[in-house]
């Protein structure tokens, strides 16, 4: 960073062009603009770089910087001229630069708009994507000072730079002259050039995680000398796993004889160990922790899970202690786990990593599962482990992730290496907060195309140690965007566990057709009820009677799965008076082998009391546990206790509960029925199922965003810099509104004002009756309810009269502002909006006008840019949409009008950053056409950076 007074030539420094960045191997590196004070970096980083790459650099052997170009290379502008550095350690690993040019190739400055780049990467980080990173920050500086080509001479010998600018999907020309290779690149952002931003983070960042998850050598550093305590315990957890790399016990207060500790290699310091550490779990008080992490860089640790507490949980001394911490850690281009974190677990048996509190190492399975509280965390894997607190017959975890504060790796790095994980085919996740919804959102919309994405969300309120952007939006809105991204959205860890556990082994349903059979004609009809109330057509219970034996229920759970009009199959069980316990596995081997059967359907048991039966489901299935030799915590192949008490004491604890915690894998293909204590439960998750299996099948065929020749964009974005140069940065005028909206297709009926009565008249010949008189003071716009309108006002007798009395009820003209305005076609009042939230992004928002919908909040939100089949769908979403279809008699309205008004004011905020507020109010939706009567629009300049910029880790 700049600390010299010296001043640069015309700018100040550009802090917010400071980034860290994730680079290809799953490193971190920071990315800041070169100052007269990097001077000395320079030289030495020069130094470390080949003579070979020198010379692809200068197309000469230049072994050393003259004082000139060490002076030329560190003073910058900051316009024309602009110098990034890529650092690890504080110190350069690689530098890119820009200066503006004009005809000619010829120095210059603005408005040219034409810059030359060039690249310098030391060797020794050749090949981490740093090249790639660079290109990526510099492209959105020159964008930012109105540079809009890239030029660059590069040598054809130099293989890697060309593929560098020809991967990163810009527009670009190439030629080729007098021995050098030309490159030309057009930096306007591309769809291409987008998707391989968004393909190296996620490959990036999967890589990241993957080095916490699956490091081949750990050190524990703070294991204490004395048996008791975190870093003991957690040593003990990952030695008891059976973790499949090399272990390291360190504390400084070790003597320095001692060579083992706990049977591990122990020693003082992180630097004494001679081979190579790749995760480090932190467990030392927060004051010894920057200790910790320097010496952990400086041996070339590649990442830390920090179980330490007192930090931004802890206050403001905290929250300062924590931005150190992370700052130090990415310094030496390492990724934090924590602080204040539970730990990471990995069941893969190359691997069997349990760094963390849990005493016990999870069952090895296909869920993947993060949570940022730990005692979150250990809830959910006590479920797991007692068979999802009553649910049986399912899979275990793969990974486990708690985050703790999330100070560094957060959510969104996890999903991104769940996302091509193949030992992972669900994710549960419970987020009490989300700490950048936007780039959430388009992860999950990727991931859950592929795997079922389950999340509980908290209730806004974040935690002390969590650092969020603000959101205006409510709660609500929130998990209304989550679901459209195809989340699976549920509301407590019991619903978290019991779709997961569903969707882990079993098919998605084809629809949402259920068959409901059992020996139980009340459990039946129970839950044929809440199938009903949560949107599902079941057909009627089949009953079976209290004495139907299992092969009743293999022949009765056959015909339903091999009915075409079914999509799936509940069964309910009761147990039978005076049957021995040995019926329950021949239930359970009849019900697995039937729905063998056909295998597209999935079958779920809602069964009361009946823990014989819930074992035998597991049994039948082969996922009982097999001895595989003296796991951690059993002696002679005895039951483990659970791995943490419930948090919930009002589940039954059945015998599912007492199988051990080890256990291998479920073979691929293995139909696991999971089975529910009670018919809610069970009906709750197959409805969530439905539902996401319905988004998949629409998800296969995307929307379009439409192109409408009449949208003169290049005219809106002028008239948009003009009202900004004006000082117009809020609000701008009725006139300009109804100017900007027309140039994308959008009109909006002329209201006049009316000062005077005889100003109404004269609009009111100028409009041609009939006509409205509104009051469009603030406290009377849009409420019609307090009477502040006048409508169908047929001659000048009418609407004189309809004046008096607004001026009569609410006081003299100046207040009431009243307008006269042409009548619309009568129809259905709407209300169409649209914002920029700082954490959501842009939203499209759509209602019915009036104070009931208000009051009901029914308003339905997608996000934008929207699609056709995004418009329609929001249409539809909203509770009062029949009114809009002909309800009880009434005149359909013109909803494809109504669609393509939506797609409009979308792609208006869409296409131009500086609109950050649309309000259409009222629409009205006649059976043919709409009518936009009011209309605001809010401006503000363009952020510097947006979701769609360069790479960046999260500002700490």
């Amino acid at each position: 960073m700049r600390t010299s007074a010296e001043p640069q030539d015309r700018y100040e420094y550009p802090a917010h062009w400071e980034a860290d960045v994730v680079l290809r191997d799953g490193g971190t590196a920071r990315i800041r603009p070169i100052t007269v004070d990097d001077a000395d970096r320079l030289v030495h980083f020069y130094e470390q770089v080949s003579d070979e790459s020198k010379y692809y650099r200068f197309f000469a052997p230049y072994p050393r910087l003259s004082a000139k170009d060490v002076h030329r290379f560190t003073h910058h502008d900051f316009v024309d001229r602009v110098g990034l550095a890529a650092t690890v350690g504080g110190e350069f690993i690689a530098t890119v630069r820009y200066d503006r040019i004009g005809a000619g190739g010829a120095p210059a400055s603005g408005p040219a708009d034409e810059a030359e780049v060039a690249f310098l990467v030391q060797d020794a980080h050749q090949g981490r994507g740093v090249a790639s990173a660079l290109l990526e920050h510099i492209a959105a500086v020159a964008r930012e000072r109105g540079i809009r080509r890239f030029a660059a001479e590069v040598l054809p010998a130099n293989t890697k730079m060309i593929k560098v600018f020809t991967d990163a999907g810009y527009t670009q020309k190439r030629s080729f002259e007098d021995g050098v290779v030309r490159l030309e690149l057009d930096l306007e952002p591309t769809d291409r050039a987008l998707a391989v931003q968004y393909a190296r983070e996620q490959r990036a960042e999967a890589r990241s995680v993957q080095r916490l998850l699956a490091p081949g050598s750990v050190a524990v550093i703070g294991v204490g000398r004395a048996p008791g305590g975190v870093g003991r315990s957690v040593l003990a957890n990952i030695k008891d796993a059976g973790y499949a790399g090399r272990l390291y016990a360190v504390n400084k207060a070790f003597p320095e004889d001692q060579a083992e500790a706990d049977g591990v290699s122990a020693y003082r310091c992180v630097r004494d160990i001679e081979g190579p550490v790749d995760l480090a779990v932190v467990a030392v008080p927060a004051e010894h922790v920057p200790s910790v992490v320097a010496e952990c860089g400086e041996h070339g640790v590649q990442g830390l899970v920090v179980l330490s507490a007192g930090y931004a949980e802890s206050g403001p001394e905290g929250k300062v202690r924590q931005r150190a911490l992370v700052r130090q850690a990415r310094a030496y281009g390492m990724r934090i786990i924590g602080p204040n974190a539970f730990g990471v677990i990995n069941t893969a048996p190359d691997v069997r990593l349990n760094a963390s509190l849990a005493p016990e190492m999870p069952r090895p399975g296909r869920i993947g599962m993060f949570a940022q509280s730990g005692a979150i965390g250990i809830a959910l894997l006590s479920r797991l482990h007692r068979r999802g607190g009553g649910v049986t017959g399912v899979t275990g975890v793969s990974t486990f992730v708690s985050a703790g504060n999330r100070a560094d790796v957060s959510g969104n790095d996890v999903l991104q290496y769940w996302y091509e994980d193949q030992d992972t085919d669900v994710v549960l996740m419970y987020l009490e907060t989300i700490g950048n919804p936007r780039k959430f959102t388009r992860l999950a919309r990727r991931t859950a195309a592929a795997k079922p994405l389950v999340v509980v969300q908290g209730t806004g309120t974040a935690p002390q140690g969590h650092a969020v952007r603000a959101t205006r939006l409510p709660h609500a809105t929130v998990s209304a965007l989550l679901r459209q991204a195809g989340v699976i959205r549920v509301d407590t860890i019991t619903e978290l566990v019991d779709a997961g556990l569903l969707l882990a082994r079993q098919p998605l349903p084809a629809g949402p057709r259920v068959a409901i059979l059992g020996n139980s004609e009340s459990l039946g009809v129970l839950t044929y009820d809440r199938c009903l109330a949560e949107g599902l057509r079941p057909s009627r219970p089949i009953d079976l009677t209290t004495g139907a034996t299992p092969e009743d229920f293999h022949r009765a759970l056959s015909a339903a799965l091999a009915d075409d009009t079914n999509d799936s199959v509940v069964v309910t069980a009761i147990p039978a008076i005076g049957e021995a316990s040995p019926k329950d596995a021949e239930l359970a081997e009849a019900l697995r082998s039937a729905a063998a059967g056909v295998p597209g359907k999935p079958v779920l048991v809602v069964h009361v009391e009946l823990g014989g039966l819930a074992e035998a489901l597991s049994a039948a299935a082969s996922t009982a546990p097999q001895a595989v030799g003296k796991v951690s915590g059993t002696e002679g192949g005895a039951p483990l206790p659970p791995l943490a008490a419930s948090l919930d004491r009002s589940e039954p604890r059945g015998a599912a509960e007492r199988l051990p915690a080890a256990a291998a894998p479920p073979s691929e293909g293995t139909r696991l029925i999971p089975a529910y204590p009670a018919a809610e439960r069970a009906v709750r998750a197959l409805a969530e199922a439905v539902r996401y299996g319905q988004w998949r099948r629409d998800a296969a065929e995307p929307g379009r965003v439409p192109e409408y020749e009449d949208i003169d964009e290049k005219g809106a974005a002028r008239l948009i810099a003009e009202s900004l140069e004006r000082g117009e940065g809020l609000t701008i005028s009725d006139e300009r509104t109804c100017e900007l909206l027309a140039k994308y297709g959008i009109k909006v009926r002329r209201g006049l004002p009316a000062p005077t009565p005889d100003d109404a008249v004269e609009a009111a010949r100028a409009l041609g009756y009939p006509v409205a008189l509104k009051a469009t003071a603030p406290h009377l716009r849009h409420r019609a309810d307090l009477g502040g309108v006048r409508l169908d006002l047929a001659d000048e007798e009418q609407l004189r009269r309809a004046y008096a009395e607004l001026t009569e009820l609410f006081g003299k003209p100046e207040v009431l502002r009243p307008v006269v305005q042409g009548m619309a076609p009568r129809g259905v009042d709407t209300v169409v909006r649209a914002v920029i939230d700082p954490a959501a992004g842009a939203v499209l928002s759509f209602g019915l006008a009036g104070a009931a919908s208000q009051l009901l909040d029914d308003t339905a939100h997608r996000l934008i840019p929207v699609t056709d089949r995004d418009a329609t769908s929001l249409v539809r979403a909203i509770r009062t949409a029949p009114l809009l279809f002909g309800w009880r008699g009434s005149a359909p309205v013109d909803t494809p009008a109504l669609e393509e008004l939506l797609l409009r004011v979308s792609r208006l905020v869409d296409d131009h950053p500086e609109v950050v507020a649309v309000t259409l109010e009222p629409v009205v939706v006649a059976p043919h056409g709409a009518s936009v009567l009011g209309a605001t629009v809010r401006l503000a300049p363009p952020p510097a950076r947006d979701d769609h910029g360069p790479r960046t880790m999260p500002a700490y």
